[in-house]
């Protein structure tokens, strides 16, 4: 296997290129600060010799070995940053080959096929992305044994350490290997394999971790948690970094362009008619994805549940999707074949870690499970997630009722008792008078709520790995309110018609009446919100049979 990998590829000889203009870049910086070192040791050598004399001389010898040395200094200082500073890692579970022994057997042949350096270990990400990281660093050397975000999950490693010669990290999207098949995999891990080649490159590397020392410095300089002791230090260092990331930036991508372009050229080699299907199943395996983690997982998260099996679910969500969707057919044949999570040992045990990754990345939440923050499996997501967020809403809704009832002085019902909680008592009041008010109460609730929860990690916390959350925008409180008269519809209907909460893989919560779920209540609620109508929704409820006028049960 050749060391680098590069051979005479187009894409590798522009990478290399560039690789040298970034360098470039860097050797001219080091020049502008070696200049005034240089002319002071001329005058001085000139001095001592006797060439030049009189108090000008002697003023401008000095003058010019002062500025040198303070420019020496400076440039140390901004050299010392550049090189300690950590840069970003992406959140990730490390797979130790104890734990995915297939995995690494397959990714080291793919490398044999390709004659490439084979990555130095592989990680999992709860994305539908693969790449290769670098995590060369001193400062990344060592790892906790405990994931890239000091949570548990660290699938079968402890103590993991780097050389600063490794090749890089092979980090591949846990859905991938839930829903891909082996065949698919490999062919998928292919191009991205093969960029172990140009990245071992002695050029490419250098010019990347110059590039990485500037982005890293960049982010030191300009972090919220510095001191003001030490940003007053720093404060001449971030303006040189920036100068020399513009200088190097074009270059910089440019040269990522040939390594991506080396790698797909020599990835050709390997399952090229495969991949070409397999991409199919990317852009498919990021839809179902996505859709798992807004409709269903997000409910939860919000509740302080996570799911504990998400690329087990994406699996249901994708199989459901090809149920309903034409162009999906013949996809859910594939099922039948081995899939790739076959080459771990303890695919639940990585599939728990993922999903916890996944609820730390995507909504901010804790890097260990607590009291507060319990993992769920989809067998009991309909009773203890999508039945407790409709009660918790109904609750909710009704408080606030309970105080615009006050503001207008009928604050209880007769005799002095509290107003039943009822689906009519909503009803009434939506169909009475604009809901615009009831809105805003709730958004002004649920903004109280939000704001007595426990904080969300500060970047210091997070350390040297980048957070993605949020997943969704904010909702609005005419969203707010639909959400919550729709949860005071199931509610009654569960606990007057026999209905039961459900999950739709692509829709979330769903309401199930005779096993079937009922898919056409958010019209009719939008109706009442909308227009005031509620006889579209009156006419839905008796059609299941639920009864109004009859006190639901509130968490």
């Amino acid at each position: 296997m050749s060391g680098s990998g590069m051979g005479g590829e187009a894409g590798a000889r522009s990478a290399r290129s560039r690789a040298l203009a970034v360098l470039r870049v860097r050797s001219r910086a080091l020049a502008v600060a070696l200049l005034p070192a240089a002319v002071a040791v001329v005058l001085l050598v000139a001095g001592a010799q006797g060439r030049i004399d009189g108090r000008g001389w002697d003023t401008a010898r000095w003058a010019v070995t002062g500025a040198a040395v303070a420019v020496l200094l400076a440039a140390a200082a901004v050299a010392a940053v550049i090189v300690r500073a950590r840069p970003a890692l992406s959140p990730t579970v490390d797979l130790a080959e104890s734990s995915a022994p297939d995995l690494y057997r397959l990714v080291r042949d793919l490398a044999d096929r390709l004659d490439v350096p084979a990555p130095s270990a592989i990680a999992l990400t709860p994305d539908c992305d693969s790449w290769l990281e670098d995590r060369t660093h001193p400062a990344h050397s060592v790892r906790s044994g405990r994931g890239a975000l000091g949570m548990r999950g660290d699938v079968g490693a402890r103590g993991i350490r780097r050389r600063s010669d490794d090749a890089p990290v092979l980090v591949i999207g846990s859905p991938f290997l839930w829903w891909m098949r082996v065949g698919e995999l490999r062919a998928i891990l292919a191009p991205v394999v093969a960029g172990t080649g140009p990245s071992a490159h002695p050029d490419i590397a250098s010019a990347r971790r110059f590039v990485r020392g500037l982005d890293a410095a960049v982010a030191v300089t300009s972090g919220s948690g510095v001191g003001r002791v030490r940003r007053v230090l720093l404060g001449f260092v971030g303006p040189i970094a920036r100068l020399l990331l513009r200088g190097c930036r074009t270059h910089a991508a440019e040269m990522e362009r040939g390594v991506a372009a080396a790698a797909s050229e020599r990835a050709q080699t390997v399952d090229y008619g495969l991949r070409i299907v397999a991409q199919e199943q990317v852009g498919l395996a990021y839809a179902g994805w996505d859709r798992l983690l807004t409709r269903v997982a997000l409910p939860a998260w919000r509740m302080g549940r996570w799911p504990s099996r998400l690329d087990a679910g994406v699996v249901s969500a994708l199989t459901e999707l090809s149920r309903r969707d034409r162009l999906a057919e013949g996809f859910a044949s594939r099922l039948g074949e081995r899939p790739a999570c076959d080459l771990l040992e303890e695919p639940g045990a990585a599939d728990e870690a993922a999903s916890l990754l996944a609820a730390r990345l995507f909504h901010g939440g804790p890097a260990e499970p607590g009291p507060d923050w319990s993992p769920v499996d989809w067998q009991h997501y309909p009773e203890e997630v999508v039945d407790r967020k409709w009660r918790a809403e109904a609750a909710r809704l009704h408080r606030v009722l309970d105080g615009m009832d006050e503001l207008d002085g009928a604050g209880a019902g007769p005799g002095g008792e509290p107003v039943a909680p009822t689906l009519a008592r909503v009803l009434e009041h939506l169909a009475g008078q604009d809901g615009e008010a009831l809105a805003v109460g709730i958004e002004a609730e649920v903004a109280v709520e939000d704001a007595s929860s426990p904080p969300r990690p500060t970047m210091e916390e997070w350390g040297d790995c980048v957070p993605l959350f949020p997943l969704q925008p904010p909702r609005t409180g005419r969203e707010l309110l639909a959400d919550h008269v729709t949860a005071m519809v199931c509610c009654a209907a569960v606990d007057t018609a026999g209905a039961s909460p459900g999950l739709d893989w692509l829709d979330g919560p769903a309401l199930l009446v005779d096993g079937e779920r009922r898919g056409d209540l958010s019209s009719r609620v939008l109706t009442l919100l909308e227009e005031g109508d509620a006889e579209p929704l009156r006419r839905w409820l008796v059609g299941v049979g639920v009864r109004p006028e009859k006190p639901v049960r509130l968490v």
